[in-house]
């Protein structure tokens, strides 16, 4: 395996590219401050822009490392920054995701998903990717399906939410052919 960190990645309409703390106000308007996307994640809503720009402060810092694999997702067409996508475990290859709103629905996240997929498969190396939705959100596990990876099966009191509550959730992986 070959570690290379959060490259540059192109797709039909995306490109994938590590965040910058200047894209801290369209992060904040575009989703996270909006419940409704963060409804099933494992992180409440920003409440100000404070919150993003501290949080973006630690992500660029962290790209200094080749095992950091943290994506904005930008529209080519008008180089909105709607979303990310990254491995949140790095030992399994877990990926996580984060889109706004008005984009659900329009194949964004199974576009980016599958982009990330290939990538990992093609030039990192790695051998298989799992990832998992809240049992409440299968519109996370439609997305997981439509790029191959297989349900694999629930797990319950997978991670508990900001709110206390322990959290089933859907697991999916895909191996490389």
């Amino acid at each position: 395996m070959v570690h290379l960190g959060t490259k540059e990645l192109y797709s039909d309409r995306l490109i994938l590219r590590k965040l910058r703390e200047l894209d801290a106000e369209m992060m904040f308007n575009n989703w996270c401050t909006d419940s409704d996307v963060t409804k099933y994640l494992r992180w409440l809503p920003h409440k100000n822009i404070d919150i993003t720009k501290s949080l973006l402060k630690n992500w660029v810092n962290n790209y200094e490392s080749d095992k950091n694999y943290l994506w904005g997702i930008e529209l080519k067409e008008n180089g909105q920054l709607i979303g990310t996508i990254a491995v949140v475990d790095l030992d399994k290859f877990e990926i996580g995701y984060a889109l706004s709103k008005n984009m659900w629905g329009k194949g964004i996240m199974t576009e980016a998903l599958d982009r990330v997929i290939k990538f990992f498969f093609e030039e990192v190396g790695a051998e298989k990717i799992v990832s998992w939705h809240d049992i409440l959100n299968p519109a996370s596990g439609k997305v997981m399906l439509k790029v191959g990876m297989r349900y694999i099966g629930n797990e319950k009191n997978y991670y508990i939410n900001p709110f206390g509550e322990k959290i089933e959730v859907a697991k999916y992986e895909i191996i490389k052919k």
